[in-house]
């Protein structure tokens, strides 16, 4: 189908946009009434080929019988909104939602996470029903991951699992891998890692998530380690200990590979320090007997009579 000479082509429509810049309606419809006319004043009537329509005072020529009739301009194509498909975000005025509706998110609060509350009467708590965030502590091949993991999947209210290490080893170019020494950068993203996981844990906790995070924190480093969890959660936070003997805990880092893996004097240096939880008030759960599903269950044990007297840390 041919233009109308001297009218120029709107540019491609594209889905999820509005015009295009510089592109004005003017310009598609040369014969738009001038500003200032008067807003009842219908338009001109555009005829093919560009001519100008007729005057009132002389009637238009009647068009010969082999003519064709003049085309039309096509209609415009619809503009889409200003936003594209799909719903526009929330803005921080926006009123909540109407029940029903979903992809609410609350923001974690201004606060720390508060200890839970024990349950009315002499009932025990029943810690698989209860929102609760638990920080698994140990050394290297204590098992803190796989215990995390398979308490985190086996509750019946939702659980997350948060593992510094993972969250450590997001940096991937720049990363300061411990085992080569720690300095200054290491326990700086150490220490970036852990507000990240702190920040996470209350934001789930917020939206009515339990979470579980591990972390090899040494007794002896109070600020670095558990004083740090308790500034980035909150008091709430229920810190456990996990530990093995230590020939367990040998031989399950020898089944380990990459940076995940230390060397057997590491190892012991490691466990060594982590001896300093006994006496501190914390329970300590050594499961160097138990598997994956019986040290959950220790844990559940352990959770029940930590909200019925929360631990001083």
């Amino acid at each position: 189908m041919q233009h109308a000479v001297g009218s120029p082509l709107p540019p491609p429509h594209q889905p999820g946009h509005g015009p295009a810049p510089g592109w004005s309606q003017a310009a598609h419809h040369p014969t738009a009434p001038p500003p200032g006319a008067a807003p009842h004043a219908p338009p001109a009537p555009v005829f093919g080929g560009g001519h100008a329509p007729p005057t009132p005072h002389t009637p238009p020529t009647p068009p010969a019988a082999h003519a064709q009739p003049p085309m039309p301009h096509a209609p415009a194509a619809p503009q889409a909104p200003p936003h594209g498909p799909g719903p526009v975000p929330p803005t921080p005025d926006s009123p909540p939602p109407a029940a029903g509706t979903t992809s609410h998110i609350q923001l974690p609060p201004g606060g720390p996470v508060a200890m839970p509350s024990p349950p009315q009467g002499s009932a025990p708590t029943d810690t698989g029903a209860t929102t609760l965030a638990v920080l698994l502590i140990g050394p290297a091949g204590a098992g803190k991951t796989s215990v995390a993991k398979y308490w985190a999947e086996h509750r019946r209210v939702p659980t997350a699992h948060i593992s510094l290490d993972d969250v450590r080893e997001w940096v991937r170019s720049g990363f300061a891998d411990p085992q080569t020494g720690w300095n200054d950068h290491s326990e700086a993203q150490y220490r970036l890692a852990r507000r990240t996981c702190g920040f996470a844990a209350r934001n789930f906790l917020a939206n009515g998530i339990s979470c579980i995070l591990d972390d090899a924190v040494f007794p002896d480093r109070p600020v670095v380690g558990l004083g740090g969890w308790k500034r980035h959660v909150g008091p709430g936070l229920l810190p456990v200990v996990l530990l093995p003997g230590l020939e367990v805990v040998l031989e399950r880092n020898a089944e380990r590979s990459g940076n995940r893996r230390l060397t057997d004097e590491e190892v012991a240096r490691i466990h060594g320090r982590m001896a300093g939880w006994y006496g501190s008030g914390l329970p300590i759960i050594d499961n160097s007997q138990l598997d994956v599903p019986a040290t959950a269950r220790v844990l559940d044990e352990v959770l029940t009579r930590a909200i019925a007297s929360p631990p001083q840390w």
